[in-house]
């Protein structure tokens, strides 16, 4: 098992040029969604919220806007076309979860302005067991999944299928779901590891909890899909 830790001394840019950003629909349903891309963008994060989210969740929003800080391109999307959420049998079937997220991959490589960037997935609570799934069917067309506070144990046989390099964050107070993680970790096929942020529990509320999520989760991705342009190549260390 290995375990990882942010660099709060990383530089970041002096200037930032805010995104360009489009409200897009997602075929073939028609999912709602934000796309945010950088000036030079060299990867694209696609995001699956949790049960009782949506596009708007302040979180996900948050990884978001550090993600095009970073030069990376995001998509935040629908995963359930209105009403469909009132129902929650779909709220919590991570396979139709999953086959919406395959759709939005599909669609980013069409698309003219993020079409040949490395992709990858960010998922939160139940989005995180879609996000695995996903990756298990795309195999090599996704290049690093992040998990946050996250149930991957709910993509069951799929966890033995998933190369792609994975990172697990959990908070070291969200009991249950730590043990959960660890076991899902032990399956998984590709690069692993495992963050635990101290004191933090499921939804990270705590002061400093969600930054060092946001911190995590950049370092996991610019390494992973930006090494191949020379943006990065330090590993993380481990501890």
């Amino acid at each position: 098992m290995s375990f990882v830790q942010s660099d709060r001394g990383a530089e970041k840019s002096e200037k930032f040029i805010a995104p360009s950003k489009r409200e897009v629909l997602i075929p073939p349903v028609g999912l709602a969604g934000v796309l945010s891309r950088p000036v030079d963008a060299g990867a694209l994060v696609i995001f699956a919220h949790g049960s009782g989210s949506s596009r708007f969740s302040p979180r996900n929003v948050l990884v978001a806007d550090a993600l095009n800080r970073r030069g990376i391109a995001t998509l935040l999307f629908d995963l359930l076309l209105p009403g469909e959420d009132e129902d929650r049998r779909n709220v919590f079937d991570v396979r139709l979860l999953a086959q919406r997220l395959v759709d939005a991959v599909r669609w980013a490589e069409s698309e003219s302005d993020v079409e040949g960037l490395s992709i990858g997935l960010f998922g939160a609570s139940t989005g995180a067991a879609a996000a695995l799934i996903a990756a298990a069917s795309l195999e090599k067309r996704i290049g690093a999944v992040v998990s946050r506070g996250g149930r991957p144990d709910l993509a069951d046989g799929a966890l033995d299928l998933v190369k792609t390099p994975t990172l697990l964050i959990v908070g070291g107070e969200d009991v249950g779901v730590i043990e959960l993680n660890q076991s899902a970790l032990d399956r998984l096929q590709g690069e692993k590891a495992l963050a635990i942020v101290p004191g933090a529990t499921h939804l990270f509320p705590e002061p400093g909890a969600l930054e060092e999520v946001v911190e995590l989760a950049t370092e996991w991705f610019e390494r992973c899909l930006l090494s191949e342009r020379g943006e990065r190549g330090r590993k993380p260390r481990s501890r």
